[in-house]
């Protein structure tokens, strides 16, 4: 038998015909084996691993996307906090201030002018 990749996720399909393969065997009366990793409570007990884990998995999953929406919030709260701070310094010190420049906005008279451009008679 070929070696198996088990960093990789089995598909959905495939677990659901396992699944139905072992109910299907409990249904067997007769079954016995010699080998442990095919018996009846070998297989009960793997079932009831593997549920576990997926329960296990999505509850962490739900955990994760909790989080992740919760430092997502907390991004776009600090953004708009900095948005504000901005606004303030630009009206209380200037459009034209070292201060506002410290806070990252752009002196009004570091813009270049523009420039009219002369048009070509012919």
């Amino acid at each position: 038998m070929a070696t198996q990749n088990t960093t990789r996720r089995l598909r959905p399909q495939l677990i659901s015909e396992d699944v139905s393969s072992w109910y299907g065997l409990q249904t067997v009366s007769t079954y016995e084996t010699n080998r442990t990793d095919a018996s009846g409570a070998k297989l009960q007990q793997a079932y009831q691993v593997m549920l576990a884990q997926q329960q296990a998995e999505t509850e962490k999953q739900a955990l994760y996307r909790a989080a992740a929406d919760a430092a997502r919030l907390a991004e776009w709260e600090f953004h708009n906090a900095v948005l504000a701070m901005k606004e303030v310094v630009r009206g209380q010190y200037g459009l034209d201030s070292d201060q506002a420049q410290a806070v990252g906005l752009k002196k009004k008279s570091d813009y270049k002018r523009p420039n009219r451009k002369k048009s070509v008679t012919s």
